[in-house]
């Protein structure tokens, strides 16, 4: 548009800060106790942290005692370098002194007086007088919001649905007393155009499985339009206005596609008083807006758009950095402002369709919409301004000064689920590049400010992500875990493909092979989809005695010349094979379906994890293939290195039938030795599979022998074979217990003591303290439960919550639980399918029959009526911790929840158990999560997140007491267990000269 337009823009925007700059915002006014924190929140990073922190977990404190618990422990820690007056004076005193329980009642009303700053009121009714006010005083308008930010059950939806509703009247009536803005009559619209009933809500609060239910998003839609139906009637009913807010990435597609459904449907295509939020910091976000603007124009639609910069910018890096995805945001906030610009451009050039609502504290982005907006000649009912309520007062002056149609952003609630949105309005304000802090605290020069942003972002690019090429790994650079499947449109076709060929396939050959070559078997046996048994998957023909004579033989005879294979190049055939399963993942995702009834996104995550473990092990063998320096001294050269320790006995569960089998197989080929590996019976077909995925990138014949069959008929003629020189183990304690003890005996001719690398399984706890925020918790800990049926060894089955929160979240507990749904496993709605055979449902049922005679029953769905292996979850309450049922492991969807009085008993409690394999634990306290670390006895301890989902390299799995032998799956201590160290020793000193060390000998 040229640089005429530039030269208005700066115009205009002079003509703004004109305005704004005869005052400073009240969040940034030292005269107020929160103009104080957030000054020295602003030049005290690690004061940041702790204070928003605190901010966080305060209204879950019910006791003055607790709050100034909570004060010393994130304020008044010996290590910390904050000023005295941000200690206020609770460093030496006790918690529940009368000085104490003062000082945490005055910190609480200040806390209570920073919520309400941007929190309008707890209701509706204490809200509207703000509002009139406002409109009195500035001549805003205001968008209602109620403070809740995702619902975890089916109540909390209707409850959700029921209080819109009811806002909406009680809104509704009053502002029939109200004169609308512009024209002052009572009941119309303000300024002419828009209903004075103006709400926003969040799409996540009107289904609570959307995230789950992403790999069937039209069903989650459909639930989802089921509760926002009401609500669109209702407006329509009233002349208000609704518009979706939008959330974090994955709550995006949601939120667009169920705009998109609803509006298309008849009722409510022609409604003009409807709208979306849209987020101009995604690197996609142009893309994306075309296609919505696109479909608005083909669709005829009439919709307003709240074009906003987003409040999820940290939790996006965050996630995106956990999960190894591109960072979906703009890292350079130049490059986010030129972004909102183009979108507000695209939007005023699509005004007949799109109303746009111009969302921003920042001056330049202001000043741009107005004069893009006269250019284009948008019309005034065409275009509105909003901002926050309690943020950017002296600008909401400088707005009404420029005439400009301005909405408050308004959130109704009460203060505990506010906490969300009030930190991050706290984390916005504190950015080092926040418009309000640069402008208004740091003084930055107004023509900086209000220069074009796509010209400082061309000045000022964001950094190139340089590959990291680590020595310690060769060429090959540093592991990242592979990151989860994006279902869109594509995936779900292809998978769904991919379903009904693996079905067409069936049922599968499954043959022995030994030395690269298949055999005959012995005995035929079948296996079976759990979810619908009368669906063969496999026609096997196990593995006898002979079989396996026979390829222990094959893999001693190939031993000699693998091991002697370099590292890289056995390492290689490891990356190769992750290449293979990440080309053929669908197909081999779609077999973990069938056969052991893994549900769509727990069969995908299989996958990843499995390519993570060859490229992990590939990885640190390379590593640990470097000779290291044991001594450096003149006149003598010590150094360590590893050998294999020979043929390996590898024997797999099935429950992780394809990631756990191929970590240990890739773990001790990539190490040198070679093996013969055996399934599980339940799930010989995905044994194949492992197979033909080493036998797919050409290992040499020998060092990888398929034994199928079960291990009452050839597992002690495995572990105990003399020339078997070590078993590596994942199953029952039972079956895990009689390997060890038989490899504890030598067999005569054997040239070798046998290892045994074993995890066994838990009974794992996971600890509810007093301060946990319960909205945080209910959903892991429901998955940590029942994801794939509570049938991993990592899931939680002992729930063990403090009493000041115990009726809190076993109630949202509950209900979350009997929001799951039940199917067959190929079905993307499924939640819980059956679980793996006849003999494992008759055991869990009959563990449940224990819980109903020892406790309470609390909750107990109703399972599939299908013909498969299904059982409906049981939580029981009012269980002994002696129990059977808190005892022994189920492997099944059983849950004991127990309540405890305070911290010391809830790890009695989570200790008293013969097993350590994991824990989790919800707290904000800084002195119980130290506690924990000291005194939960668990091989992995996952703190504020759930017990199962461990991630390659950052959470290496395994435990000790009964559930194994100590070994560390996943890390760096792994890969020695399958080999021995050797020590090098030679003397150099010769005729008194010794050579001097060179710095490339070491490593």
């Amino acid at each position: 548009m040229g640089s005429n337009l530039e030269d208005k823009i700066r115009a205009t925007g002079m003509k703004l800060y004109d305005v704004a700059e005869k005052s400073k915002p009240s969040l940034f006014r030292k005269d107020f106790w929160t103009g104080k924190v957030m000054d020295l929140s602003m030049k005290n990073e690690a004061f940041k942290q702790e204070m928003f922190r605190f901010v966080d977990v305060f209204p879950y404190l019910s006791k003055p005692e607790s709050v100034a618990r909570h004060i010393q422990e994130y304020f008044c820690r010996p290590d910390q370098d904050f000023p005295k007056t941000m200690r206020w004076g609770l460093s030496k005193v006790k918690p529940d002194s009368m000085a104490a329980k003062m000082a945490a009642k005055s910190i609480g009303k200040n806390i209570g007086a920073m919520g309400k700053q941007f929190i309008t009121g707890e209701t509706i009714d204490e809200a509207a007088k703000v509002m009139l006010k406002g409109r009195n005083k500035d001549s805003v308008a205001w968008t209602v919001k109620i403070l809740k930010e995702a619902v975890t059950s089916t109540r909390e939806e209707e409850e959700f649905l029921e209080k819109q509703i009811e806002l909406m009247e009680q809104y509704s009536d009053i502002v029939k007393a109200w004169p609308a803005l512009g024209t002052g009559e009572k009941g119309g619209l303000d300024w002419g155009f828009t209903p004075q009933v103006n709400i926003s809500l969040m799409a996540s609060c009107l289904y609570s499985q959307y995230l789950p239910k992403s790999c069937a998003m039209d069903y989650a839609i459909d639930r989802a339009k089921e509760r926002l139906r009401p609500i669109y009637r209702k407006a329509l009913e009233l002349k208000a206005y609704v518009l979706l807010d939008m959330e974090h990435l994955p709550a995006r597609k949601f939120t667009l596609e169920l705009f998109k459904s609803i509006n298309e449907e008849p009722e409510f295509r022609d409604w003009p008083h409807k709208g979306i939020a849209y987020q101009a910091y995604m690197k996609d976000a142009e893309q994306l807006l075309d296609d919505l603007l696109g479909w608005a124009k083909k669709m005829k639609q009439d919709f307003g758009m709240r074009l906003v910069k987003g409040a999820f910018w940290d939790e996006e890096v965050v996630l995106a950095n956990l999960y190894n995805y591109p960072i979906p945001v703009f890292t350079n906030k130049h490059a986010t402002d030129a972004s909102y610009e183009r979108c507000a451009r695209r939007i005023l050039e699509r005004h007949r369709n799109v109303q746009l609502k111009c969302a921003s504290h920042n001056i330049r982005t202001v000043a741009y919409v107005i004069e893009c907006a006269k250019k284009l000649k948008v019309p005034e009912d065409r275009l509105e301004f909003q901002m926050l309520n309690g943020m950017a007062e002296n600008l909401r002056e400088a707005w009404k000064k420029h005439n400009l149609r301005l909405r408050l952003y308004s959130p109704v609630g009460e203060i505990v689920p506010g906490m969300a949105y009030l930190v991050r309005r706290l984390l916005e304000n504190t950015s080092s590049e926040s418009f309000l802090r640069q402008s208004f605290v740091s003084g930055a020069a107004r023509e900086e400010m209000l220069k074009d942003p796509a010209v400082l972002a061309r000045e000022n690019p964001e950094p190139e992500e340089k590959e990291d090429i680590s020595s310690e790994y060769g060429d090959k650079g540093p592991f990242s875990n592979e990151p989860p499947v994006a279902w869109d449109v594509h995936t779900h076709a292809m998978f769904a493909v991919a379903l009904d060929d693996a079905k067409k396939s069936f049922p599968r050959q499954v043959r022995p092979v030994v030395d690269g070559i298949p055999v005959d078997g012995g005995k035929e046996m079948i296996s079976a989809d759990p979810n619908a048994p009368d669906r063969a998957v496999a026609a096997v023909a196990c593995a006898d005695v002979g079989t396996v004579e026979n390829a222990i033989a094959a893999a001693k005879k190939a031993f000699a010349a693998w091991s002697a294979t370099p590292t890289q190049e056995r390492a290689e055939y490891l990356f190769y094979a992750a290449q293979q399963l990440r080309t053929n993942r669908h197909d081999v995702a779609a077999l973990l379906v069938y056969e052991s009834g893994k549900n769509w996104s727990e069969a995908q995550a299989d996958i990843c994890e499995a390519v993570d473990f060859l490229e992990f092990y590939g990885r640190e063998m390379i590593r640990l293939s470097k000779p290291r320096i044991a001594s450096e001294l003149p006149g003598e050269s010590s150094r360590l290195e590893y050998i294999p320790r020979g043929v390996g006995a590898v024997i797999a569960p099935w429950n992780f039938s394809l990631p756990i089998s191929v970590g240990m197989v890739c773990a001790a080929i990539v190490t040198g030795n070679t093996v013969v590996y055996k399934p599980a019976s339940q799930t010989p077909a995905i044994g194949q599979a492992v197979y033909d995925l080493f036998h797919s990138v050409n290992l040499p014949n020998g060092v990888l022998n398929f034994v199928p069959g079960p291990g009452s008929d050839i597992g002690d003629a495995l572990v105990a074979h003399k020339d078997v020189g070590f078993t590596v183990f994942t199953g029952s304690k039972e079956v895990g217990l009689r390997i060890i003890e038989t490899c504890g005996r030598t067999p005569q001719g054997a040239r070798q003591v046998k290892q045994v690398i074993a995890e066994m399984g838990g009974k794992n706890a996971i600890i509810i303290d007093s301060d946990a925020d319960v909205d945080a918790a209910v959903g892991p800990v429901v998955q940590s439960a029942f994801g794939y049926m509570g049938q991993k060894c990592s899931a939680a089955s002992r729930l063990i919550v403090l009493e000041e929160n115990y009726d809190k979240f076993v109630s949202r507990f509950k209900d979350a639980v009997e929001t799951l749904i039940f199917g067959p496993a190929d079905d993307p709605r499924t939640d819980l399918g059956a679980v793996i055979d006849p003999a494992a449902r008759k055991k869990i049922e009959d563990y449940i029959q224990i819980g109903q005679a020892d406790g309470t029953l609390l909750t107990r769905g109703a399972p599939n009526q299908g013909s498969g292996h299904f059982v409906a979850p049981g939580v029981f309450t009012d269980i002994s911790p002696q129990s059977r049922l808190a005892q022994e492991e189920i492997f099944g969807p059983v849950v004991c929840i127990f309540k405890v009085k305070d911290f010391e008993e809830a790890l009695e409690v989570a200790n008293g158990v013969p097993f350590a394999l994991t824990g989790g634990l919800f707290s904000r306290s800084p002195a119980n999560i130290e506690r924990a670390c000291r005194e939960f006895m668990v091989g992995s301890l996952y703190i504020n997140r759930g017990t199962t989902g461990a991630m390659m390299k950052r959470h290496p799995f395994g435990g000790f007491k009964l559930s194994g032998v100590g070994s560390k799956a996943m890390g760096q201590d792994y890969l020695p267990q399958f080999m021995y160290c050797r020590t090098i020793v030679e003397n150099t000193f010769r005729s008194g000269f010794a050579p001097m060390q060179h710095d490339s000998d070491a490593s």
